[in-house]
């Protein structure tokens, strides 16, 4: 088959058709700009483990109205996550993205936030959006995400979790 001019990338494809799918998942990472390096260390691991992400430094193009690119990439990525933090918690475009995946949720009876933190912000605050995500999912917790082994344990749980195929929790 290799010297039939069909490039090796399309063959592997064509044989995940007729065996098991390969699997596939996608996700929207939603931070504060000054949680910047977090989220570029978590793109990047995201990415070495073939989960496809949207990030807005690499993926927003020159000219893209942010709230209508984000709305609609949301909507076609599958899963969302949130990195919670002081300053996020303080932002209205984190807000309006949580609101966006939530409602998602809701039209898809699947699992699409995947909630992380920072720091204890969110667990503290009284905002009212932090506060629901407070009392109604658990939080991955990336605290010390500095520390290499912590960082490890708490990324391979969010992985894991992300791969799982599961529809949000009753209320």
């Amino acid at each position: 088959m290799h010297d039939c001019g069909v490039p090796d990338d399309f063959i592997t494809f064509a044989r995940s058709l007729v065996g098991a799918a390969i699997e596939f998942y996608s996700c929207f990472i939603s931070y504060s700009n000054k949680d910047d390096d977090f989220a570029r260390r978590l793109h990047a691991d995201l990415q070495a483990n073939h989960v496809r992400c949207w990030f807005a430094p690499e993926d927003l193009k020159i000219g893209d109205k942010f709230r209508q690119k984000i709305d609609e990439t949301i909507r076609v990525y599958d899963k969302v996550i949130v990195v919670l933090s002081e300053t996020s918690i303080a932002s209205d475009w984190v807000e309006s993205e949580i609101e966006a995946a939530l409602e998602k949720e809701r039209k898809t009876k699947k699992l699409v936030l995947f909630p992380i933190r920072l720091d204890e912000a969110v667990m503290d605050c009284g905002i009212a959006w932090a506060a629901e995500i407070r009392r109604t999912r658990h939080i991955g917790e990336f605290c010390h995400w500095k520390d290499h082994d912590a960082y490890k344990k708490a990324f391979d749980r969010v992985l894991r979790d992300l791969k799982a195929d599961r529809a949000p929790q009753a209320e």
